[in-house]
């Protein structure tokens, strides 16, 4: 598989990357065996690029990981974020990022992390303490590269003038649509974009199931997408896309992710799924020739992103 550069501090990374909130998170019962043979799989097939959070599983999503990547880690990087307690509320003081740091450590059972984001901005705390924080670790060998999460454009400015920030992590996909507002700040200071989601929460994943099938612990449920004024039309509109994947022999989640390819060189989607087969055909995608029309098509669509909001 090709790679891409994210940032200008030499972090290099496989065109598609492997999101691994679902083993531990988010989309009901998981297995973990399955979940580290689909991890294998991605990087048997060219996935060089982990994405992880203590949030996941607070720890098991990392330990998990960490299990899965042992043999390979000299050939892969691995990224994960600190920021949040487990009501979910923002935390991104010192003494907390510290003590996650290195739980994290601990808990991927490695000597360094490539990648470590601020999962989600804090307002309590300036954001240039934050990344003197981050930068501590960067000089003491245990961090490779900062990255941001889930922030605006101007704590981006702030934290870059404070420490080099290589990368954006951000939800985008055909019907995730508001990052596209902060590429002119990413191009200006050569910060890459790794793309969260980008199959919109499994609704162009090619698996979307009738709404009453989601169970009450799936948080989609809580999705404007999923909303049942919204439900039908966005399956609509899937229907539509999935015909011109047809045409050109591919499937729904495989144009997903080339459209998102086709946007910019260096954003890096990070689709995650517990199956290998899945896995295998959600990398299939970087095969996968985007044309001019094929882009007009799918702007006139989805122009501005599914409807109703992604929260």
């Amino acid at each position: 598989m090709q790679q891409r550069s994210l940032g200008q501090q030499g972090l290099a990374v496989s065109t598609i990357g492997y999101g691994a909130m679902g083993t531990a998170v988010g989309y009901g019962p998981t297995d973990d065996t399955e979940s580290i043979q689909a991890i294998r799989t991605a990087h048997d097939l060219g996935v060089t690029h982990f994405d992880t959070a203590e949030m996941y599983g607070w720890g098991e999503g990392e330990k998990l990981l960490g299990v899965a990547l042992a043999p390979i880690r000299e050939d892969v990087t691995i990224a994960t974020k600190f920021g949040l307690t487990p009501s979910y509320a923002p935390n991104s003081k010192p003494d907390h990022i510290r003590e996650v740091v290195e739980n994290s450590l601990r808990n991927l059972n490695v000597d360094v992390i490539d990648v470590l984001y601020q999962h989600l901005h804090d307002p309590n705390v300036p954001i240039e303490d934050v990344v003197g924080v981050m930068a501590e670790f960067v000089e003491a060998g245990k961090v490779r590269y900062l990255g941001l999460s889930n922030t605006d454009a101007d704590n981006i400015r702030k934290a870059h003038a404070v420490h080099p920030i290589s990368v954006l992590q951000s939800e985008y996909s055909m019907f995730a649509r508001e990052t596209e507002a902060l590429m002119p700040v990413l191009e200006e200071l050569g910060i890459g974009l790794v793309a969260y989601s980008p199959l919109a929460r499994g609704f162009l994943s090619g698996a979307v199931k009738p709404r009453s099938e989601y169970g009450a612990d799936d948080f989609r449920q809580r999705i404007g997408w999923w909303s049942p004024e919204n439900y039908d039309a966005n399956v609509q509109i899937v229907d539509e896309l999935t015909a011109i994947a047809a045409e050109k022999g591919a499937t729904v989640s495989q144009l997903a992710l080339a459209w998102l390819l086709a946007q910019r060189d260096y954003v890096v989607p990070i689709p995650g799924s517990r199956n290998p087969q899945r896995v295998a055909q959600n990398i299939g995608a970087t095969a996968l020739v985007m044309t001019d029309a094929d882009l007009a098509r799918i702007a006139r669509l989805v122009p501005s992103g599914g409807i109703g909001s992604r929260a």
